[in-house]
């Protein structure tokens, strides 16, 4: 699905009877011949009964003589003259089809239908879950609003009011009759710091739309504002079911609003609240509509966030044109679906190897910065463990990124059993289905056998270990033993809840740290079976655009700071992801700027402000010049870089990141800033994490192929090879299996 955003609608001018094509448009259409451009969104998908419109005429044509009706009826009065055009506002739009019409006589026509949806949705992400919780009053305290709610959609008034900042940096209520607060802070170019914030709701999520409005008394009288909105996407991780809380440094970011910009951010683009990427998109397109509808059309759409938050630009930027005009992702990844590939396998190579030391406490899984080799992710033999007193026979110092950033994140998403939304009974918890695939039924679809949604998640004849075997980092014995160990999770009809840590009234006696109660059990041959994925929820993943294909035609500043020393889950190699996934979609990155600012000792400095100044630029040298496209238009530094822990520039240009994607030595911020694998691209899989399902051949194909390198498995090997891949291996020269073709 790629679901447009067009800003000119296309019309058909009747002249005389007969019908002709109009010429190309432009932004707002030409200067020669009648037009009529939704502003404010998808002429398809309008939400709340409103609309802005705008109607540009002939220049021989006075724009009193311009007539606009919405079906039979007569709003040209609702909307505001100017030379040539008539701009505003279109209320009380009925639900569905209705067709507006600008007309002038003896120049004819244009007409376009609207679709008007409600506004608590939805439009196009299917049916609502019926299990849906509303906000708790902690979290409707973060913004400043109480209930009752007004319906069953978790509905709230709409809410305005103003709030200066503090020269303590804290927002407090601002009384306009009353003396200037004391402690009121200015903005940069020296107004009072007032921003006029309204709150509500959209698609039964609470959106925040916070602008600088220092003297101003309504939308539309905004003298400070830049006429830039910052759509703001908050990251995190949930399984849904509920309306979402604040995040206060997001919906009123300080550095944004006090340069001037608009901001716009919901809880339903907050992956903290749902990782429904498709009901995401639709939430966005709704608040961004709200925003253009009231406040008047932006300059430009800039999209920011960081995570989850990164993602949603990526997928969003993908499957909605003209929703953003550009973005920047901070410490992204491509997408979340794919993401869970090989996040998925964390627990089940850290049990193996936990079990391995457990048996033998000289085993080289004892050290583990070792541990890489298996996982592909980063490992460190100092930072320190949170779960090592749960498993006190790894007293060796260290930990990995699977245990450090991932641990939890299987249960969470693959386990029907885990999970919970604040504010809800142990029996309604008990009720819900918690799994991402169940969050996002809508796109995924169930399985008509057990009930359960489907699963993309898949490691059928996956060799975990394989490029640690042909590098001689491993023994033949320890890939076979691993490879008949490691298993696969159980399908969700047979799943059980968690133990401690991740149920914490279990702890400390029912340990169970790799959830490997929901592991799939050794067959009669000691094997472990691996999980078979749903092919028509891959599929699906592909169509409905909840994956990252690379398709992207908009400016991206990919930024993070580099935290793979860290162990943090956001590791370094995501951007590349990205980038590869461009080069394969589109065949060619070029429109995306990779920016990596260095954490080592500190996280100090941001990189934000820099990388907006970067976006105005380029972004207005697009509309200057809209013919030299989105690379033509780059300014000087909108290149690869990376930079300093207090933010200086280290390198930049286009080689700064050669060596990652290409066999060429590795430049100057690749060797500063190194990149890992995942356990998929050690199993021999594709650098980009694109694949749901391999394609298979059989092991003796394999072994006549040389993918085993020096290794010559014997006979008994061939049988135990055979008996673990009971229906073959990994053929990585095929396509995925799970992409549509």
């Amino acid at each position: 699905m790629r679901r447009r955003f067009a800003v000119v609608v296309a019309l058909l001018v009747c002249l005389g009877g007969t019908e002709a094509a109009a010429s190309p448009p432009d932004r707002h259409g030409g200067r020669d011949g009648l037009r009529l451009a939704v502003l404010s969104g998808p002429a398809e998908y309008v939400s709340g009964g409103a609309a802005r419109i705008r109607v540009d005429v002939p220049r021989s044509v006075a724009s009193d003589r311009v007539k606009v009706t919405v079906d039979e009826t007569d709003v040209t009065r609702d909307l505001v003259r100017g030379r040539h055009a008539l701009e505003g506002v279109l209320h009380d739009l009925p639900l569905g089809a209705s067709t507006v019409t600008a007309s002038v006589s003896r120049h004819g026509k244009v007409s376009q239908r609207l679709v008007n949806h409600p506004v608590t949705g939805p439009m196009f992400s299917g049916p609502q879950q019926p299990d849906f919780f509303c906000s708790t009053p902690e979290h409707l305290a973060g913004f400043d609003l109480t209930g009752p709610f007004l319906d069953a959609d978790c509905s709230l008034p709409t809410r305005v009011d103003h709030y200066y900042l503090s020269t303590g940096n804290a927002w407090r209520p601002y009384d306009r009759t009353a003396p200037r607060p004391a402690d009121m802070s200015t903005t940069p170019s020296g107004v009072d710091f007032v921003i006029r914030w309204e709150r509500g709701t959209i698609n039964r999520f609470v959106y925040s739309i916070a602008v600088l409005d220092p003297e101003a008394t309504g939308p539309g009288t905004l003298p400070h504002w830049n006429r830039r909105l910052i759509y703001y996407f908050g990251g995190g991780v949930a399984i849904g079911h509920y309306q979402g809380s604040n995040n206060q440094s997001e919906s009123r970011y300080t550095y944004g609003l006090g340069q001037g910009y608009a901001v716009a951010w919901s809880t339903g683009t907050k992956t903290n609240t749902h990782y429904n990427l498709v009901l995401g998109g639709e939430t966005a397109i709704m608040v961004k509509s709200r925003f253009v509808t009231e406040y008047g059309e932006p300059a430009y759409t800039v999209g920011l966030g960081g995570s989850g938050g990164g993602i949603q630009q990526y997928v969003y930027g993908q499957n909605h044109e003209g929703l953003l005009d550009g973005a920047i992702p901070q410490y992204s990844y491509p997408d979340m679906v794919t993401q869970t590939i090989h996040v998925g396998d964390c627990e089940l190579l850290e049990r193996w190897m936990d079990l391995q030391v457990r048996q033998d406490p000289s085993s080289k899984w004892r050290q583990w910065s070792n541990r890489t080799l298996l996982e592909g992710l980063a490992s460190s033999d100092t930072v320190a463990n949170p779960y090592q007193p749960l498993t006190p026979w790894l007293a060796a110092p260290g930990s990995t990124e699977c245990v450090e950033g991932w641990r939890g994140l299987s249960p969470l998403a693959l386990n029907p059993e885990f999970g919970t939304a604040p504010g809800i009974t142990p029996e309604q918890q008990a009720s819900v289905e918690w799994t991402h695939w169940n969050d996002a039924v809508n796109v995924y679809g169930r399985d008509p056998a057990t009930g359960y949604a489907r699963s993309t998640w898949d490691n059928v004849g996956v060799q975990y270990g394989l490029k640690a075997l042909t590098d001689g980092n491993i023994t033949p014995v320890e890939f076979l033993d691993l490879n008949a160990s490691v298993g696969g999770w159980k399908q969700s009809q047979d799943a059980v809840q968690e133990g401690c840590p991740f149920v914490a009234a279990l702890c400390p006696s029912d340990v169970d740290v790799w959830s490997a109660r929901n592991v799939n059990p050794p067959d009669a041959n000691g094997v472990r079976p691996r999980t078979e994925g749903s092919v028509d929820a891959m599929r699906a993943a592909y169509r409905s655009g909840m994956v990252f294909d690379g398709r992207i035609d908009i400016p991206v500043i990919d930024w993070r700071h580099y935290l793979d020393e860290e162990l943090d889950m956001h590791n370094a190699r995501q951007s590349f992801a990205s980038r590869q996934r461009m080069l394969d979609g589109q065949g060619s990155a070029a429109n995306q700027v990779v920016w990596f600012t260095d954490a080592r000792p500190a996280r100090a400095f941001d990189q934000t402000p820099m990388a907006l100044a970067v976006m105005d630029e380029w972004l207005g040298n697009i509309g200057a010049h809209p013919s030299r496209g989105v690379v033509g238009n780059k300014p000087r530094e909108a290149v690869d870089s990376c930079f300093a822990t207090d933010g200086t520039l280290l390198y930049r240009g286009r080689d700064a990141w050669r060596g990652i994607l290409d066999r060429g030595p590795a430049g100057p911020c690749t060797q500063r800033f190194p990149v890992h694998g995942t356990s998929r691209t050690v199993a021999g899989g594709p650098f980009d994490e694109q694949l749901f399902k391999c394609a298979r051949q059989p092991v003796r194909t394999a072994i006549a192929r040389g993918v085993y390198g020096s290794w010559r498995p014997t006979a008994e090997d061939v049988t135990r090879l055979e008996q673990i891949f009971a229906t073959g291996v990994c053929d990585f020269r095929m396509p995925d299996v799970g992409r549509p073709h």
